[in-house]
């Protein structure tokens, strides 16, 4: 899956809302509404349920299928033989079970916050005690003469009518070296196209990994026959060719942006939340509107351990800032604090990484980059571990998030050596 981190050196949000000490009668005739139906949406309303909240629960979608899992969409769902069933989070017993009440296909207009009131484009108004956004992103679309031509792949409809392309012999051209886009280049060649990869930036994946990394992935591509075009910025998609600034003419039959995420907050700005790339909360979700709550891809969070806030894009991300706030709203109060993390599967090599670069200054290298696994541990100059990036290396980066988490220095020789016990660098 995918993941980006940004990161803002700013103040959190200055209003604090007081945990939810309601009576168990009083609890029992709260509303709390979730706008957005994906993972973080999900996995929320499991959660404040799970965490003794007696009211009553409204999950509201724009899409028409309850929250399903969205990695598979840019890998097995290109790629089976047969078209796979969607993965879904949770089944329709389980949202019964726990009376979590779901609206699926039904798009929010707006949010009254003086009122506390959704208002939904079908005229439908309903009334909430606390409200939670996890309305997340939508793949972005470039605005270049042509842009109207390019596929993107964000939802269940766009992976179908994406594989439903796909074959043999088919040209086609992938703007963007980001995770999505590399995953699909992969997913083509595997289905038999000629793939071709246009990258705006001099390196795949440069907001994530380190230098040796990105080369790394851009030499696993072209093993496998897909060809990189670097540093070169896209002006427009004929109906048989992509046109780039440097000169370069891609011809393609088929072309596939995954060019990022554009975070879904217009419904917060117009009822005045505070935005700043994202919905700004507190280390509990907590917005600067009161009784509003934001969790996911759309949120731009305080994180503790960082001392600043992130806006992070991950299958995990999402799914426990979800677990925390929809818990936090139960009014279980505990600060999210995850170390990030994401994962890749490209070419049959699964990439992780844990962490963030920002303060790294040494790689210790654990395993060689010719062998079937390997794995860099990004050091500051405290010795301590900040980050790590692994190639089939599950091992070495779980144990490193444990050293992330721990912040003490670690032997970098000890790490370094493949019979290192991990476990117990871990622990110090």
């Amino acid at each position: 899956m995918r993941h980006h981190a940004a990161t803002d050196a700013g103040c959190r949000p200055a209003r604090k809302l007081s945990p939810c000490k309601e009576s168990p009668g009083r609890m029992s005739e709260l509303v709390h509404i979730i706008i957005g139906a994906g993972q973080a949406g999900g996995h929320a309303a499991i959660a404040m349920r799970e965490a003794g909240f007696g009211g009553r629960i409204l999950l509201i979608g724009d899409e028409p299928h309850r929250p399903y899992e969205r990695p598979p969409l840019s890998k097995e769902m290109l790629i089976a033989a047969e078209p796979p069933p969607p993965l879904w989070f949770h089944s329709e017993q389980r949202y019964a079970e726990r009376a979590i009440e779901t609206r699926l296909g039904s798009p929010v207009a707006a949010i009254d916050t003086v009122a506390q009131r959704v208002l939904l484009r079908n005229g439908a108004r309903l009334a909430y005690d606390r409200l939670l956004l996890a309305t997340g992103g939508r793949a972005r679309r470039l605005a270049i003469p042509g842009g109207e031509r390019m596929l993107l792949l964000r939802t269940l409809e766009d992976a179908r009518a994406l594989r439903a392309r796909l074959r043999p012999g088919l040209r086609v051209a992938c703007i963007g070296a980001g995770v999505i886009g590399l995953e699909i280049a992969a997913a083509a060649t595997q289905r038999g196209c000629a793939v071709e990869v246009i990258e705006a930036g001099p390196a795949p994946m440069g907001r994530s990994l380190t230098p040796d990394f990105a080369a790394w992935i851009a030499a696993l591509h072209r093993a496998a026959g897909v060809r990189l075009h670097f540093n070169a910025t896209v002006q427009g998609i004929e109906p048989d060719r992509v046109i780039c600034a440097v000169g370069l003419v891609v011809e393609a039959d088929l072309v596939v942006a995954g060019v990022g995420m554009q975070r879904n907050t217009a419904l917060a700005e117009a009822a005045g939340l505070a935005v700043d790339g994202g919905i700004v909360v507190d280390e509990f979700g907590r917005s600067s509107v009161a009784n509003i709550y934001a969790a996911g891809d759309v949120a731009a969070f305080w994180h503790q351990r960082y001392g600043r806030r992130l806006r992070l894009e991950s299958w995990r991300h999402a799914q426990n800032h979800g677990i925390a706030t929809g818990r936090a709203m139960a009014g279980v109060m505990e600060p999210y604090d995850e170390i990030p993390w994401f994962w890749s599967d490209q070419h049959g090599a699964n990439l992780q990484m844990a962490g963030l670069l920002d303060g790294a200054s040494t790689d210790v290298w654990r395993g060689a980059t010719t062998g079937r696994s390997f794995a860099a541990f990004h050091l500051d100059a405290a010795g301590r571990v900040l980050a790590a990036t692994g190639v089939n290396a599950m091992r070495e980066i779980r144990a490193a998030q444990a050293m992330i988490r721990a912040g003490r220095p670690v032997d970098a020789a000890a790490l370094a050596d493949p019979a290192g016990n991990l476990q117990k660098l871990a622990k110090g």
